[in-house]
């Protein structure tokens, strides 16, 4: 599998990743055969959080990769800071605390590293100034090689790159969001910060399984909208494509794209992945554009500061 550069730094991601989210510590079982499989199919890059299931997330990948771990990009999370009820989580983006969970991820983790260390989250009126300097700091710590952002918000997302050394941002992105090629592509270019793009599969609404998948509708389609844009957009495969592989390479077409990190939470969604990867190369850029028609590109009218 293809290895892009993330950002400016030294890491080669997968140009497909494993969002771990999905994958439960309470069937720790299939959840590690799920991690090995994927690195035993040449992806080298796993998104976890410490907010996942009150870290038993990270403490899963943990054990998975225990014996794999030159073999691993370990990207994880930080900001979202668990209740003592653990009925919900309040956000939490000071150095203080940005600086003691480390050590309790690590710890999960099994790891004295972790390669890429991302807030999750962020508003404009956080204390940005401080964030970056807790990053920096395990920076030179050598706890994390490099850090990066989650968000969705632009000017979140402007504020750190104009002012920190992020080498990514993870955003939302897929055929039916396509609000960061309008706002933030360009700009994250320009600064040389890579892309992580999560949710490329729409939560399904485009995979090989989208006619179970629709529900009441994706972001701004409707359900009825999607009824009838989508057979559009399967008519646009060819051969042996599938829409699974059509939507992991729109989602990773764009340059700024390092990677995208499909979630699976079962052996089979992981094989539908694998599988779609050796039909991902012969999609073609008149394919993506014709995907373009048929969709179209929203601006960003929530999260906005």
């Amino acid at each position: 599998m293809l290895k892009q550069q993330l950002g400016t730094s030294e890491l080669f991601v997968s140009e497909i990743g494993l969002g771990c989210m999905s994958l439960k510590a309470s069937n720790e079982k299939d959840a590690v055969e799920i991690i090995h499989k994927v690195i035993n199919n040449g992806i080298n890059f796993l998104d976890t959080a410490d907010l996942y299931e009150f870290g038993m997330n990270e403490q899963m990948v943990g054990k998975a990769i225990k014996r794999k771990r030159d073999q691993v990009i370990l990207a994880s999370k930080v900001g979202n800071r668990w209740r003592e009820n653990q009925e919900g989580w309040s956000w939490d983006p000071s150095k203080k605390y940005i600086k003691s969970a480390i050590k309790e991820s690590l710890r999960r983790l099994e790891t004295d590293y972790i390669d890429l260390y991302q807030l999750h989250g962020g508003t404009i009126e956080d204390p940005i100034d401080e964030t970056i300097e807790a990053f920096e700091e395990l920076t030179k710590e050598g706890l994390i090689r490099y850090y990066g952002i989650s968000s969705i918000r632009p000017n979140v997302i402007k504020e750190f790159a104009t002012k920190s050394n992020i080498v990514s941002v993870m955003m939302q992105y897929s055929i039916l969001d396509r609000r960061p090629e309008v706002e933030l592509f360009d700009f994250l270019n320009d600064h040389n910060i890579s892309v992580i793009a999560r949710g490329p599969l729409a939560k399904g609404v485009v995979s090989s399984n989208w006619r179970q998948k629709l529900g009441n509708g994706f972001l701004d389609y409707r359900k009825e909208e999607l009824e009838k844009i989508l057979p559009s957009i399967e008519s646009v495969l060819e051969n042996e494509q599938t829409m699974t592989s059509l939507a992991l390479r729109y989602a990773t077409a764009p340059q700024t794209v390092a990677a995208t990190i499909p979630g699976a939470r079962t052996m089979e969604q992981v094989t539908d992945i694998l599988n779609a990867y050796d039909q991902y190369n012969s999609i073609s850029q008149h394919q993506l554009e014709k995907v373009k028609v048929l969709t179209r590109a929203q601006n960003y009218t929530a999260h906005l500061t």
